[in-house]
């Protein structure tokens, strides 16, 4: 019995050997950092050149820079509540961004369909996670409208937290829709 497992064990070093485990999608977390040090630095930016409320046109009738703050969730959602909100919201950054983490970490480097959008929902999560601990809400600067209808104000993490999202619904949507591997016609 002994030499069976031994036998086994030679076995299952060899295939370790051949077929090593799949790196890791962990390196997607560079992209994740990339996105929390634009997102900070387009902030810090919208924090030092533009006042509170006063839009500063950059597109007449379609874009503007407004800085506002955000204490609440997307579409300003929770805003009116006492603070507890602040924490909801970062403890949910965080779960989420531990989860999505994990994912990446069970997803090979190179399924970057997967991978990325793992990657951007984390660094714009942590993004605004920073905002919320630093200053109690998040930094918004970017306003879309046409004529007096405006679209709730965001900031590059907003961008990704959505890009990503759009990226895992469809990655989702996709994933059995694989292409067929041609098989051989003699067999």
């Amino acid at each position: 019995m002994s030499m069976v497992r031994a036998r086994i064990a030679v076995i299952s070093e060899l295939n370790a050997r051949v077929n090593p485990a799949p790196a890791s999608g962990l390196v997607w977390l560079a992209l994740s950092g990339l996105i929390v040090l634009l997102d900070a630095w387009t902030k810090t930016l919208a924090l030092q050149h533009l006042a509170l409320h006063q839009p500063v046109s950059v597109i007449d009738g379609f874009l503007n820079w407004t800085l506002v703050y955000n204490p609440g969730a997307a579409f300003s959602f929770l805003s009116d509540a006492s603070g507890w909100q602040r924490w909801f919201f970062s403890g949910l950054a965080v779960v989420i961004s531990g989860v999505l983490a994990y994912w990446l970490h069970r997803t090979e480097r190179g399924h970057w369909r997967e991978a990325a959008p793992y990657a951007l929902v984390i660094g714009g999560a942590i993004g605004n996670l920073i905002d919320r601990i630093i200053h109690g809400h998040v930094i918004d600067f970017i306003d879309f409208y046409i004529g007096q209808s405006h679209w709730p104000a965001f900031n590059i993490a907003d961008c990704a937290v959505v890009t990503g999202a759009i990226g895992i619904a469809l990655a989702g949507l996709f994933a059995g829709r694989r292409p067929a591997v041609a098989k051989d016609r003699d067999a």
